[in-house]
This record gives structure tokens, C-alpha cells and sequence, in this order.
């Protein structure tokens, strides 16, 4: 078991994170942990690791937690069995086979005469069979990487397991091992991610807001499910409160009309008694001061409407508040854009493929290019953007205009501000102010305008790119997506699938996670199979 109480985090610059969280994480439980870009979720896995000290609260585990990161720079510079802490040991264990039988030796051993045994079926479970503990870590794909730190899992046996994002880097082969260890472990689970396939292998979700944690008591379906049902239920209660405030403004118009029509009545029968001034003057005043209590009365209602208007607004999903307006390529729907014949690539005659690639692509189709990590999507993605030629065969491209999204989206210039970056797509002349409306439509409000873009998140970054396309005056005909998923939270990654869905040109993506493939509609895929030496 392991129970957060009272748990607050602040950077060191004093911003608050998160406060007051409470949970209780059972034995044999799997809990996926979501929330927006920013919201804390890495943090949390680290403070739940005991690697990172809560600024307040405490965390009572039973059993020392097994953590995998989502980033690994950090350990380039270590060997394999440094990184999964078990050099020490199989170091022992050997000087003890070797009859060097100390206390030194003994004691760094703990006893674990099985750790030989154990690391080499778990790299081969994940199959690094061929991997030596010696090599830096630095020199291993990310693909790699992430499975080194999977097998520490058998390796060490612990009863907790935290995972942030560990599906980031694994192609569709080691991904189906990661769901298989999920689906059949004993081991309590925390998982962070926004593979939804991943998702729903687990059996509860932990949601991570500004409000706190909230529970949903099901897997990632399920917890769509209940916002959508949230989201009916909020959309209601907005559309009740708008047409409650309307009533109220038409009611205190009416009421302060009525009013004033009445003191004027009142004011004209005095005047006909002849009263004397004195008189009319205090009488006069009560009435302006019945007239003002009165508007301070239906102004304060107004006010609390208003303010449990803004309320419910602020709470609708970021989503739902975006407006994408993609043009349409201007080929029709069906035009070859590119046919490939017996198209290879290679180095010094050494060719890449099993086989020469045969295909053709056609205008508004949306196509996935497969393979196992290292297969060579990212140099078939360079042959059709016409950056490689093919060593053998030909790849023929009609005169098309073309745009290349990668994980990191280098389409985004890091020496400007936001609103520099999308007047370099301003090709229809759009006036300053209309293209603060569009970028209003991507969640960037005037703080975001003078922004550096070095600075943006990688959510953020994806709805400027989004923002600068849908700006520009022509669509392209072709969007090339690598690995678009990577780096963004589950609500950047609707955003996106949004907008794609949105765009009626060509699309080929490279991405191993398949609900987003099927979101996009994919229709066929291109399958790499690399030559065998």
C-alpha cells in the first residue's frame, strides 16, 4: 500500500504545483495517472518514487517503489548494468565464483545468487539478448533505452511499479510485450500515459487537475465515457445560467424603468399639490434612494450570475474551446502524387530493404508507414520529401507542396515569439488583429503573444504549428506526421486528431500507437522490412 496525505509541491521559484493531495494506492491496483501538460503528473510519479521531497504532506510506502522516467539522459554516461543498478553485484558475485568469498562480497551480494540468472531472462524477455552490460547507455536507441529500464522490473521484483510515459519509444512489437507484462502482473501499476491502448489495460483512472485528484473507478473508456456525461451535464448548466442571466438584465431594465415611471408621477402630483420645498426635496431623495437600493439589488444578482457563468466556462475542456479551420488542398481527390518502383535504399551497394518498395500514393488518402524500430521510416519519409534519391528502383513525385511535422516540430522557429512565428505563414495578408483572433482560436491569449517559442511546451508548441498552417493561404497537399504523439498529454493529442481529421489532403504518418492511427482513419499502411546480412 502506499498513502499520500496532505501532499503540496512548489517549485523553487515558489509557484505553487499542486496542494492538499490525499490517496490511498492499494496492493495489486493499476492506475493510470492523466492530466494536461503541466499539471504535475511526472512530479508526482517522483515524489511517489521518494526521489523528489514534497514541499508539504507525506508519503508512507510499505516497499521501496521501482521507477522508470521518461527521459534518460540523465544515465548516457552510465554502462547497462550501472543504469539498472546491479553492477555491484554481478562484480561480487563473480570475485565470489572466483574464490574471493569476503564479507565485502557477501554483503553487496545480499544473498541474490539468482541476479545472474534473473538479468538475462528479463533482457530476453525484452529481447536484448544480444546486449552487453558494458555499453553506454548513451550509445542505445530510445527504444532501447526504455526496455533496459523494463527489465529492471524482473530484475529487482519490487511490489510498486511507477512508469512515465514507457510506451514513448517502443515500436509496435515491443509495445504488444508492454501490454501483455500489464495485462498479466500482480505488481501494483501507476502509470502515466497517453497511449489510450495502454490506458485501458488499467483499471482505475487518477485525473490530476488544479481541483486535486479526482477518482474514476474505471479504465480510460470508461473515464471518456463519464466527461462526456460531465461535459452534457456542464453544456446544460450553461446554457440554463446564460438564459437566467438574460432574464436578469431584462428584469432589472424593466424594474428600474418601471421605477423611474412611477417617480416621475410621483414627482408631477407633488408638484400640483404645491407642497412646499422642503417637502419635495425629501421626497425626492427617498425615491433615489429607493430607486439606488434597487439597482444595487439586481446589480448584485447580475454579478453572482455572471460570476457562476464565468465559472462554469472556465471549466469547459480547452478543447472544446478551439476553433481549427483547415483550407482543403486543391488536388483532386484520387491525382497520383508519387509512385515508387522497386525503390531501395542502401550504402555502398548494401541495400536497406528486404525488398524493393512498390506503392503508389494518391491524392486524399491517409497512409501509415510501418515497421520495427530502425526499419527506415525516417529515410523513407526523406526519399518522399525528396530529400533521398533510392540507391535502386525509382521514386517518381508529382510537383506537390508538402509539409514534414516531427515529434519535435521544427517547424517552429525557437528564435521568435509566437506572434512572429505565425506571420512568417500570413500569406493572405491578414491584418495584425485577425491573426490575433486566429491565435486566440489556439489557446494563445495576449500573454502568449510576445512569448518566445524556445519557451513553449510541446503541446503548445503543436497548436502554434496547427495555428500557422491553418494561417497559411494554401493547404498543403501532403502532411508527413513522424511520431506526432510523442510529447504531448492526452488533450493536445485530441487537439490534434481533431485538426487532422479536419485537413481533406494527403496524409502518411509514422506513429506505433494504433488508437490514434484508427482516430485519423487510417486506410492502409506501408510495411518495412529491413534486408537481412
Amino acid at each position: 500500500m502506499l498513502i499520500l496525505q496532505g501532499v503540496t509541491y512548489t517549485h523553487p521559484n515558489r509557484d505553487l504545483l499542486f496542494s492538499d493531495l490525499n490517496l490511498v494506492i492499494n496492493k495489486q491496483e493499476k492506475i493510470a495517472l492523466i492530466g494536461n501538460n503541466g499539471v504535475g503528473k511526472s512530479t508526482l510519479l517522483n515524489i511517489l518514487s521518494g526521489n523528489l521531497t514534497p514541499s508539504a504532506g507525506a508519503v508512507n510506502a510499505k516497499s521501496n517503489p521501482y521507477y522508470i522516467p521518461q527521459l534518460f539522459g540523465q544515465f548516457n554516461d552510465y554502462n547497462v548494468a550501472q543504469a539498472l543498478r546491479i553492477d555491484h553485484k554481478l562484480k561480487a558475485l563473480t570475485e565470489i565464483l572466483d574464490g574471493h568469498l569476503t564479507d565485502t562480497n557477501l554483503a553487496l551480494l545480499e544473498d541474490d545468487w539468482g541476479i545472474e540468472e534473473r538479468y538475462k531472462e528479463a533482457l530476453s524477455y525484452w529481447h536484448l539478448d544480444e546486449l552487453d552490460l558494458t555499453q553506454k547507455m548513451g550509445t542505445l536507441s530510445g527504444g532501447q533505452k526504455t526496455r533496459v529500464f523494463l527489465a529492471g522490473i524482473a530484475i529487482h521484483r519490487p511490489d510498486i511499479v511507477l512508469l512515465d510515459e514507457p510506451s514513448n519509444h517502443l515500436d509496435a512489437h515491443s509495445r504488444s510485450i508492454l501490454y501483455d507484462y500489464i495485462k498479466s502482473t500482480k505488481q501494483t501499476l501507476v502509470v502515466v500515459s497517453h497511449d489510450r491502448t495502454l490506458l485501458n489495460l488499467l483499471n482505475t483512472v487518477y485525473e490530476l487537475s488544479k481541483r486535486g485528484i479526482t477518482t474514476y473507478g474505471g479504465n480510460y473508456d470508461f473515464y471518456t465515457s463519464q466527461k462526456a456525461i460531465e461535459g452534457n451535464a456542464l453544456a446544460h448548466d450553461l446554457k440554463i445560467k446564460e438564459k437566467t442571466l438574460r432574464k436578469a438584465k431584462e428584469t432589472e431594465k424593466e424594474s428600474l424603468e418601471r421605477q423611474q415611471k412611477l417617480d416621475a408621477r410621483g414627482k408631477k402630483k407633488q408638484e400640483k399639490a404645491g407642497l412646499p420645498t422642503i417637502v419635495m426635496n425629501t421626497l425626492r431623495n427617498n425615491a433615489e434612494n429607493s430607486t439606488s437600493r434597487m439597482k444595487g439589488i439586481h446589480s448584485e444578482k447580475v454579478s453572482a450570475i455572471s460570476q457562476q457563468l464565468h465559472q462554469l466556462r472556465e471549466a469547459i475542456p480547452d478543447i472544446d474551446k478551439m476553433k481549427m479551420d483547415f483550407d482543403n488542398s486543391t488536388l483532386h481527390k484520387g491525382k497520383i502524387l508519387m509512385t515508387a518502383r522497386d525503390a531501395n535504399f542502401g550504402y555502398e551497394d548494401r541495400l536497406l530493404w528486404k525488398e524493393g518498395l512498390n506503392f503508389q500514393i494518391k491524392s486524399g488518402e491517409r497512409i501509415a508507414i510501418k515497421g520495427l524500430n530502425g526499419s527506415g521510416k525516417t529515410t523513407l519519409i526523406k526519399m518522399i520529401l525528396g530529400e533521398l534519391a533510392p540507391l535502386s528502383g525509382n521514386l517518381d513525385r508529382a510537383e506537390i507542396k508538402t509539409v514534414y511535422i516531427d515529434q519535435d516540430y521544427s517547424l517552429i522557429d525557437n528564435t521568435l515569439n509566437v506572434y512572429e512565428q505565425v506571420q512568417r505563414y500570413n500569406s493572405g495578408a491578414l491584418q495584425e488583429h485577425e491573426i490575433k483572433i486566429r491565435l486566440s482560436r489556439f489557446l494563445f491569449t495576449k500573454e502568449y503573444w510576445e512569448k518566445p517559442c524556445t519557451a513553449l511546451s510541446g503541446g503548445e508548441k503543436m497548436r502554434l504549428m496547427l495555428c500557422s498552417l491553418t494561417i497559411s493561404n494554401q493547404a498543403p497537399d501532403i502532411i508527413v506526421l513522424d511520431e506526432p504523439t510523442n510529447n504531448l498529454d492526452i488533450m493536445n493529442v485530441e487537439i490534434l486528431t481533431a485538426a487532422i481529421n479536419q485537413y481533406k489532403g494527403t496524409l502518411l504518418v509514422v506513429c506505433h500507437d494504433e488508437y490514434f492511427l484508427k482516430q485519423i482513419e487510417i486506410e492502409r499502411s506501408i510495411l518495412l522490412i529491413l534486408h537481412q546480412c
